[in-house]
């Protein structure tokens, strides 16, 4: 028998400013992990003009069970020495984006990409390059970037570092009990590194990540891998409820109670968390704008 939805997750029908967005963004051959991951926001946020722009197309190269992005399943060597067609990196893109912040006059953009194992920057300079077209509109919008881990390279975190976003993002996901069962081409400690380096090339960047819960994780690990990434001074911590893209992903365990959610919140914000948010239907860039506006007052 299927988990039943809680009510708090009854979405919104799209109205026709939320179709004609989606209709606008599909011309300008625009992906947005919103529509690809099937987020349960999508309607609001579009109606509100909040976007998540995923750059270096809509096909990643790891394979998470709990993800509703297209993926293929291959490691890097194979990707590398398969004759199917090469995964390509559309240079126009960051252009075309810019262009749609132009448009919708967007003061907080956020950017986030597939893992793109194949390239030896991981997507770096597409980041970077992406953000500098945006700042050349103008220089005073703020830019969260939720990266993959560039497979630990370093190099390629100081490249987007250096193109100076407001926001550095990059999720852990789960716990690191359940990675290999959920994350199976990636690895706990080098999400931990990334968060921890990125403040040894920036101490002022602002850093964040985020949990899914309700895969089968328990609390101590839940508190343990808050406290992991407080000693990676991570600043911004969100927690949401999983929910199984399709019947062929990893399965729902549990839905967690809003009032569990609310304890998740104060141990964090116990923990040192500059901000955290907690909740059913938060995602890893919910109220990102209102929540660098937050940390103004911190």
């Amino acid at each position: 028998m299927k988990n039943r939805l809680p009510i708090w997750f009854k979405q919104e029908i799209p109205d026709a400013t939320v179709r004609g967005r989606k209709q606008l963004l599909s011309e300008f051959n625009i992906n947005t992990v919103c529509c690809q991951a099937k987020c349960p926001n999508l309607s609001f946020c579009f109606k509100n003009l909040k976007f998540t722009f995923m750059i270096l197309g809509n096909t990643c190269t790891r394979n998470c069970r709990f993800c509703g992005v297209n993926s293929i399943k291959k490691s890097r060597d194979n990707l590398r020495l398969s004759q199917e067609p090469p995964l390509t990196v559309d240079q126009n893109e960051p252009y075309r984006i810019s262009q749609i912040v132009k448009i919708f006059n967007l003061k907080f953009v956020v950017i986030t990409s597939v893992s793109r194992d194949d390239l030896d920057d991981g997507g770096a300079a597409q980041f970077a390059k992406t953000i500098e077209l945006i700042r050349n509109i103008d220089k005073n919008i703020k830019i969260e970037v939720l990266i993959p881990d560039f497979s630990g390279n370093i190099a390629s975190l100081k490249t987007v570092i250096d193109a100076k976003p407001s926001i550095l993002a990059h999720n852990i996901e789960t716990v690191r009990r359940l990675y290999k069962t959920l994350r199976p081409k990636a690895n706990y400690q080098t999400s931990l590194d990334m968060l921890k380096k990125s403040k040894e090339i920036n101490p002022l960047l602002i850093t964040k990540s985020s949990l899914i819960l309700g895969v089968g994780e328990r609390e101590d690990e839940i508190i343990y891998t808050m406290e992991d990434l407080r000693c990676s001074q991570c600043d911004i911590l969100t927690l949401g409820q999983y929910l199984a893209p399709s019947d062929r992903h990893y399965p729902v365990k549990e839905f967690i109670s809003i009032e569990q959610f609310q304890r998740y919140r104060r141990i964090g914000l116990r923990l040192g968390f500059k901000v955290v948010l907690s909740g059913p239907k938060v995602r890893s860039s919910y109220q990102a704008e209102e929540v660098l506006g937050e940390l103004e007052y911190v």
